[in-house]
């Protein structure tokens, strides 16, 4: 087997990948090449605070964190003349069917600028061919409670590692180390609309960050119909799109929050969202677009 040419971190943020980053710049791991954080655009305040700190730490220590994007995902969702992500929405049909959404958000706006950015650094973007030898190695924050998420990667060029596995962590210990070197408040990372929060989270955004809330409340209205590039050609939803499950406007819903030992799940990262990848109930409308494969 062929040795890694790079090592990477695939950086969401939230508290396993920030444990990892934290590792490494205390030199209690390997270091890194680099981590390269996948931007939605749509990260709540406290994430990009949180990843400006990181940022801090990891330079001091010789890592620098690089941000790629693949676009807005808000503003593409909303604009006529964008190919729409699926995003995992709810949704109600005509008749009361309830459904969701395909989730698509994932692959096109954190795995995919991440796999454009590690090809760049090898010398190979793409459509160049990368040499058979030439790996990357990709480093995941997936703790032991989440072993069941730890896969290969999908291209040769790529070596996915698992740091928290190696040290036999699960989120508790993260937590723990996290609070133990002053990083107590790292947040749960997932966009602003991300259908899904908890109601705990919803409620926190509501409580904390009033402007994100009006944001979420403002998207969740301007979903309700569907894609805006299907309504633009003429092909409106047969029903309706909603943020939360309960399927009623987002600044409607009766939030019933659960204690924090029960909402405490991971957050949404590059290949570590915690949630299905499809539907699992057929959406209302065939508005809503399968999805085009994700290539590197």
């Amino acid at each position: 087997m062929n040795a890694p040419t790079h090592r990477y971190l695939s950086l969401g943020a939230g508290v396993q990948s920030s444990t990892v980053l934290l590792l490494a710049a205390r030199g209690e791991i390997p270091a890194f090449d680099a981590a390269i954080f996948a931007n939605t655009g749509w990260e709540p305040a406290a994430v990009y605070a949180h990843l400006r700190r990181l940022e801090q730490l990891a330079t001091r220590s010789g890592i620098p964190v690089v941000r790629v994007a693949a676009g807005d995902i808000r503003r593409d969702a909303l604009d006529p003349d964008h190919r729409f992500a699926s995003m995992p929405l709810f949704t109600l049909g005509p008749n009361g069917e309830r459904g969701m959404a395909r989730r698509q958000c994932t692959g096109e706006y954190k795995i995919k600028p991440i796999k454009v950015e590690v090809r760049r650094r090898l010398g190979y973007p793409y459509p160049a061919r990368v040499p058979a030898g030439v790996i990357a190695e990709m480093a995941i924050g997936i703790s032991l409670d989440e072993i069941g998420r730890a896969r290969d990667a999908d291209v040769a060029y790529m070596r996915n590692v698992f740091p928290l596995l190696d040290l036999g962590w699960r989120r508790k210990d993260c937590l723990a180390y996290l609070a133990a070197h002053g990083w107590a408040d790292t947040p749960r990372s997932a966009c602003v609309g991300c259908p899904f929060r908890t109601d705990a989270e919803w409620e926190r955004l509501r409580r904390d960050d009033p402007t994100g809330w009006v944001d979420a409340v403002a998207f969740d209205a301007a979903i309700r119909h569907g894609s805006a590039r299907a309504n633009a050609a003429g092909q409106p939803l047969r029903g309706q799109f909603f943020l939360h499950r309960q399927r009623v406007p987002l600044d409607q819903v009766t939030l019933r929050p659960r204690t924090e030992a029960q909402t405490d799940v991971p957050g949404c990262g590059p290949w570590t969202c915690p949630h299905p990848d499809t539907a699992t109930e057929p959406t209302p409308d065939s508005s809503v677009a399968p999805g085009q494969e994700v290539r590197d």
